[in-house]
This record gives C-alpha cells, sequence and structure tokens, in this order.
C-alpha cells in the first residue's frame, strides 16, 4: 500500500506542477465567476467553488507533502553519501535533525569558517611563505581524514569536538 501510495503521489505532485493544469484551474475558476449573475450569486453558487477548492486542497496537501518529504530524504541520502565519498566534514551527516536555535549557530560557524578560509587563501596566494610550503597539503590531510572517516567511531552530534 505504501509503494502504491508514494508511486500515485509522485504522479499527482508532477501532473499537477505543470502550466496546462494551472491553466484549467484558472479557466474552471473564470467559467464559475462568469456562471455567477446567471445564478444570482447564490449561496449555492458560492458553496460550490469553496467546497470544490476546498476538498482539492485538501487532499493535495497529503499528496503533495508525501512526495515531498520523499525527495527531500532522497536528496538528503544523495548529499550524505557525497559527504561520506568526499573530504567533508562528516560530522554535518545528519544536522537535518537539528533544531533551529542549533541550526542558526550551525550556519553561523559556517559563515565564520568560511569568511576566515578565504582571508587566508587570499593572504596565502599574494604571499607565499616556507611556513605554507612546509605545511602538508590539502590533499595529504584529506586523505589522513578520509582514514580516519572510515575507521569506526562514536556516533557524536554535529559541531563535536572528536
Amino acid at each position: 500500500m505504501k509503494h502504491l501510495f508514494a508511486h500515485f503521489a509522485t504522479k499527482v505532485s508532477e501532473w499537477a506542477g505543470r502550466p496546462v493544469i494551472f491553466i484549467l484551474a484558472l479557466i474552471a475558476v473564470v467559467i464559475w465567476a462568469a456562471l455567477g449573475p446567471f445564478f444570482d450569486y447564490s449561496e449555492t453558487w458560492q458553496l460550490v467553488i469553496n467546497t470544490g477548492t476546498t476538498i482539492v486542497t485538501f487532499l493535495m496537501v497529503f499528496v503533495l507533502q508525501n512526495a515531498q518529504t520523499r525527495d527531500t530524504r532522497a536528496i538528503q541520502a544523495k548529499l550524505n553519501e557525497i559527504i561520506l565519498t568526499s573530504h567533508a566534514e562528516n560530522r554535518f551527516i545528519g544536522i537535518e535533525n537539528l533544531d533551529e536555535e542549533e541550526l542558526k549557530r550551525l550556519d553561523e560557524l559556517v559563515a565564520k569558517a568560511a569568511k576566515g578560509r578565504g582571508e587566508s587563501e587570499a593572504c596565502r596566494t599574494s604571499e607565499p611563505t616556507e611556513a605554507a610550503n612546509a605545511a602538508p597539503s590539502k590533499k595529504a590531510e584529506a586523505r589522513k581524514r578520509s582514514v580516519v572517516a572510515k575507521a569506526p567511531k562514536q556516533k557524536q552530534r554535529p559541531l563535536e569536538k572528536s
């Protein structure tokens, strides 16, 4: 049943997102509005559009939410795979489960690190020094991190220091 609903939700969300469906819905509203004078703008005339749009909206919320949730999980799995197979920080895996405050804090830390990295890289490229040349290469550090990442480690929360 889950597989059937997932397939249905995917197809409906693809179908509902097409421009032709929007145009058909717009035409339906225009026809409804044009019929207003014929029905003297009665309560029944108003009830038709209210009931129709409410039912469609109510059902579409569940269908689209299902499709969006699955898409988000798939994207998250792909990003986690990229993190695991690259030289990125493995502790970023699972951050989608953090609360809003922790995500804001993480965003600030990453922005600060990016700003600091940009300044240090600019300094390094403009004035190479012997100390910079003596430092291990980024690839060597990345390989070292990769080996460490493959070793079993304790579960840690994002941003905890190892």
